[in-house]
């Protein structure tokens, strides 16, 4: 055999090189549909941190800067420490991210989105157990702040480099300024209205499941079936957008 067929013999290796690698890329459910399932996974997020945790987001870092204000200022029901923890946790998370990012940037996206995605799911299935077995533990609320807020920075930086437009995956205000002001009514034409109407809903979906499995069971329920909405994701998600 010559030196270019032994080339042309060799099997494809799945990084993304070649039509073996794209077709690999290309298996799975595209990442639109993903984000916008994690989009609904963060509002359940959000659910248990502000209902739950004492008036905490560990999802949504724009209403915990908020938040933080308001404990600074005394506000009762909001916890300087809780607020602090979730912050601190998050820009971890996101640092992490970016980590993996640099190690998994270049090659395949749905390698990194599903490496991310799962590493999520194992948090918060981590935050799930805790909030099972040691309920009324004194550290138990931190530890939960710590485990989701790290998951939400770790998923953020890596949704942020994916760079989907429309697609946060856990705040709307952008999105919802994009749905009126690039509307019909707004000027526009209306082009990315379904994708922004569905990242709302989803949002909507998460909080509204996520806040009755709070108020009506307990907090583990909630964070178990994040951990396994997100284990879903990550096992069927591949490189397209």
């Amino acid at each position: 055999m010559t030196a270019e067929g032994a080339r042309d013999a060799e099997p494809d290796n799945g990084d993304g090189g070649g039509d073996g690698g794209e077709d690999r890329e290309s298996r799975g459910l595209r990442l639109v549909p993903v984000l916008l399932g994690l989009t609904v996974v963060s509002g359940i997020i959000d659910a248990v941190s502000y209902l739950g945790l004492g008036h905490v987001f560990t999802a949504n870092m724009t209403g915990n800067v908020v938040v933080l204000g308001f404990a600074a200022a005394g506000a009762p029901g909001f916890s300087v420490p809780h607020t602090l923890t979730s912050l601190v946790c998050f820009l971890v998370g996101a640092v992490t991210g970016g980590r993996v990012a640099v190690r998994y940037g270049d090659g395949s996206r749905r390698t990194w989105a599903r490496v991310t995605l799962a590493a999520e799911a194992a948090l918060v299935g981590i935050s799930a157990v805790v909030a099972f077995t040691v309920p009324d533990a004194t550290t138990t609320t931190y530890a939960l702040i710590a485990l989701t807020a790290f998951a939400m920075g770790l998923r953020n930086a890596t949704v942020r480099k994916l760079g989907i437009p429309d697609l946060t995956t856990t705040v709307l205000t952008m999105t919802l300024t994009g749905l009126a002001s690039d509307s019909r009514a707004g000027g526009g034409t209306g082009h990315h209205s379904p994708r922004r109407t569905a990242s709302v809903l989803a949002m909507l979906t998460g909080a509204t499941l996520g806040a009755w499995l709070v108020v009506h069971h307990d907090l583990a329920a909630p964070l178990l079936i994040a951990a396994l909405a997100a284990g879903v994701l990550a096992a069927v998600a591949s490189g397209r957008e």
